[in-house]
């Protein structure tokens, strides 16, 4: 009996990853090392940037919040351009815009400069995310998914990392402008990168029925041993292109509440994130902390989502997204109390740091992974960007919450503690998630995925 026509995604899926595919994870990867440096640097230097522009430091939360309107916009934006028009370019122009506006930071003097420059840098930066995230998926096998977009995301607390290395270094020495000088150069140099070596996505390709020779020699590059004679090249593993506004169809085809219930816990750990990030070095200085132990704190928060990253797709193989990720928030609340607790040794409070990261930033690459793979791919770009798009809200009312209760003579103690309700609610609406029976949602058992008439092999 011959051999039924098998879709580009199906030959990704029975392949092992290959050297093209591997150099595009990583690339992807290296982005978001890029937007780990940008969620944190305004944080390091706000200390040192309030002492030399006399701008009052509790008038920093819309500064520290500005950038990340500029990404929810551009989340919400490029998402439904990418699903229409492709993924690459919109990496690359990201790429490009963000180096150029980050190095403008570090010519700012007065409020009004650093709220366009913030806003101007987060919306370059924005659309990286969401694109990279559709693009690293639809270049791994289903059966790796949840494993490669998790450590794909060791590029955001890595950058974290490699921040604070950079401003404990650079500010004493060189001045705060430099942490910004060094992270829109690196931009612009990966961007001839991208421009060489990243390249389109196969299966977006075959689903916008685009030329069958290009996607031919692609997917020759990607799995070198497959014989093609039985390849439809237009054909997709899941549905058909889409016609009408892509975000609709995040509510069609019983998706709606799945949809609600992936947004709200994003929202929640997006908050946590960027709250730690943007207000710890100056909340435990606050507390009694050097300026560089504060630094460190919060590096250690970074470092410990690295390792989190490595495990989450393991831990969500082994145990299931809606098991991890339902005790991730509900011990995410718990270290946040820790912190809150610690703010007077520093020892336990790297400790702390670091059990908080690794929660932390570890749930968020599990919603990621698990957002990537709820939507189909002609909605992936634009299901990604919507969920971290509503997470960016979180991410810009955590900084100005965290201003407003600075303002109000909140102690630092008491601004971190708060911090915890937004782990206890992240868990209930997960765990909503169960007790609505009959809707599909991102933390639902994965089926396996069955296996198709296997693609010839020379």
């Amino acid at each position: 009996m011959a051999s039924r026509a098998l879709s580009v995604g199906e030959v990704i899926d029975q392949q092992p990853l290959s050297a093209v595919q591997i150099w595009t994870i990583v690339l992807c990867a290296v982005v978001l090392t890029m937007d780990g440096y940008h969620a944190v640097s305004m944080g390091f230097v706000t200390a040192p940037v309030a002492a030399a522009t006399h701008i009052p430091l509790a008038s920093f939360g819309p500064i520290l919040s500005i950038s990340l309107i500029g990404l929810m916009i551009a989340a919400l934006g490029t998402g439904p351009i990418a699903d229409r028009f492709g993924r690459r370019w919109l990496v690359i122009g990201s790429e490009i815009a963000f180096g150029l506006f980050s190095i403008l930071n570090g010519s700012a003097h007065t409020y009004n400069e650093f709220l366009a420059y913030r806003f101007l840098t987060g919306l370059g930066l924005g659309g990286a995310m969401p694109n990279v995230v559709a693009l690293a998926s639809e270049y791994s096998p289903k059966r790796l998914l949840p494993a490669v977009v998790s450590i794909l995301f060791v590029g955001m607390p890595l950058g974290g990392t490699i921040c604070g290395v950079v401003a404990r270094e650079v500010i004493g020495t060189y001045g705060w402008q430099w942490v910004f000088y060094i992270g829109g150069a690196v931009p612009l140099a990966l961007a001839v990168f991208l421009i060489l070596f990243l390249p389109e996505s196969a299966p977006f390709l075959a689903a916008r029925k685009k030329d069958p020779e290009k996607i031919a020699k692609l997917l020759r590059r990607i799995a070198p041993q497959a014989d093609l004679t039985h390849v439809d090249f237009s054909k997709t593993t899941d549905e058909a292109a889409r016609k009408g506004v892509p975000v609709r169809h995040l509510f069609t085809e019983g998706r709606a509440l799945g949809t609600v219930l992936l947004w709200i816990p994003n929202f929640m750990n997006l908050l946590l994130i960027y709250f730690v990030n943007s207000w710890m070095p100056t909340l435990l200085r606050e507390a009694g902390m050097t300026t560089s132990q504060g630094v460190i704190v919060t590096s250690a928060f970074n470092f410990g989502g690295i390792f989190a990253c490595f495990l989450e797709g393991p831990l969500i193989e082994f145990g299931g997204s809606f098991l991890v990720l339902l005790i991730e928030f509900l011990l995410t609340g718990g270290a946040m109390v820790g912190i809150a607790l610690l703010t007077r040794s520093f020892v336990l409070a790297i400790l702390v740091a670091l059990v908080s990261g690794f929660l932390i930033i570890g749930t968020q690459a599990g919603l990621n992974a698990a957002a990537a793979k709820f939507y189909p791919t002609p909605i992936r770009s634009t299901g990604v960007g919507w969920a971290l798009g509503v997470g960016r809200v979180g991410s810009i009312v955590g900084p100005v919450l965290g201003g407003i209760m600075l303002g109000a003579a909140w102690k630092p103690r008491e601004i971190i503690l708060s911090a915890a309700v937004c782990g206890l609610l992240g868990f209930l609406a997960i765990l909503a998630s169960k007790l609505v029976r009959g809707v599909s949602t991102a933390y639902d058992a994965e089926p396996q995925v069955s296996t198709p008439s296997a693609v010839h092999v020379k």
